[in-house]
Formats: C-alpha cells, sequence, structure tokens
C-alpha cells in the first residue's frame, strides 16, 4: 500500500519531470498538454488563496478570542477581510462598485503610507552602510555619490562625463556582479528543484 507521502512523492516527481521535458521539447503534443495543466494552476490558486485566508481568519479570531497582546489589531483584520469578501460577493469588483471603492480609498492609501514609512528605514540602513570605514566602504560611498549625482539634473548639467562614468559604472562592474548573482540564483534553484524531484528535499511533502 502507498503511503499519503508516497503518492505525493510520485506526482511531485512526475510534474518535475514532465515541466522539465515540456521546456527542452518543442513537440507540439507536450507543448498541448502543458498548456491544458495551465489551467489547473488557477484552480489550484483558488484553493490556495481560500486555504490562505482561512489561515489568517483561524489565527487572528483564535487572538481576539483569548485577548492576546494587540488584539484590536487583529479584530481589525478580521473585520476588513468579512468586509472586503462580502462586498466583493454583494457588487462585485468591477469599477463603481463597494469593493473597488473600498480598494481605492482604504487599501491603496494605507498601503502608500507603510511605503512611506520604509523610506526612514532605508535612509538609516544606508547611513549606516554608507559611513567609510575602510576602503571597500569608501570605494562603495564614492560609487553611490556618482550614481546619485548622475541621475538629477544637476549633475547631467554639470559636466558631460558625469552621466557616462555613471553609466560605464552600471553596465560594467555593476552588470558583472548582477550575473554573477543570477548565475548563482540559477545553480541554487536548479539544485533545489533536482532535490524536490528526485525526493532528496522531503520537506514539501512532510518528510
Amino acid at each position: 500500500m502507498m503511503t499519503t507521502r508516497k503518492i505525493s512523492f510520485v506526482i511531485c516527481f512526475a510534474a518535475g519531470i514532465f515541466g522539465l521535458v515540456q521546456y527542452f521539447s518543442p513537440h507540439p503534443a507536450i507543448s498541448s498538454v502543458y498548456r491544458s495543466l495551465l489551467d489547473w494552476v488557477q484552480i489550484i490558486f483558488a484553493f490556495a488563496l481560500l486555504v490562505g485566508a482561512l489561515s489568517v481568519l483561524r489565527m487572528h479570531a483564535g487572538k481576539v478570542m483569548k485577548r492576546d497582546r494587540h488584539w484590536v489589531y487583529s479584530a481589525v483584520a478580521v473585520a476588513s477581510l468579512i468586509a472586503m469578501t462580502a462586498a466583493g460577493f454583494a457588487g462585485g469588483a468591477d469599477r463603481g462598485s463597494l469593493f473597488a471603492w473600498l480598494f481605492d480609498n482604504v487599501q491603496v492609501p494605507m498601503q502608500s503610507t507603510v511605503f512611506a514609512l520604509l523610506a526612514f528605514f532605508v535612509a538609516s540602513a544606508a547611513y549606516r552602510g554608507f559611513r567609510m570605514r575602510n576602503l571597500e566602504a569608501g570605494i562603495l560611498l564614492v560609487t553611490a555619490l556618482l550614481i546619485m549625482l548622475a541621475r538629477i539634473p544637476i549633475g547631467e548639467l554639470a559636466t558631460d562625463w558625469l552621466p557616462r562614468s555613471a553609466d560605464w559604472v552600471l553596465n560594467v562592474p555593476s552588470m558583472s556582479a548582477k550575473r554573477a548573482l543570477l548565475i548563482g540564483i540559477g545553480l541554487g534553484s536548479v539544485t533545489t528543484a533536482l532535490r524536490v524531484i528526485l525526493g532528496i528535499e522531503r520537506s514539501a511533502i512532510g518528510g
């Protein structure tokens, strides 16, 4: 008898091998099957969204019932989740609906406020990172000042070599470092995918 974990491993192995084959094979039959399977992705996404919403609702509702620390914020989260869900089912999400009005006048301003607060953390991190403690930090500071001056109008009006120098920094040393990072990320992704397909990494299926 195959256990649930073995069935999950077989499905993961078959899906991984099929995805690998269709990526390297131009056969129209394989491409057609792959496009038809993409329709199932929407169904999986819908169920994953439902599970995530129920998980969030369960976690915050538990905090509200136990009067845990900062339970008021959990109550606001639960009320907002229920209100947006009800508005979406009642009037849809088209322009002019209650859902769209709540999204444009409540969600978007709060999101903009959170991103605006991140500017202070970025400024603090930049201050700590650009302090010239050694040679490497000095090179980073000079390079950052060069890029910032080249990207503002006063830097372009001051001299012609400033924008050209900034372009060289972005296209040569910065691009080489970026490509090295992308190569490392690609190799790590391939290694992780092979470990999952071959069953070496089983944390995704409860191993």
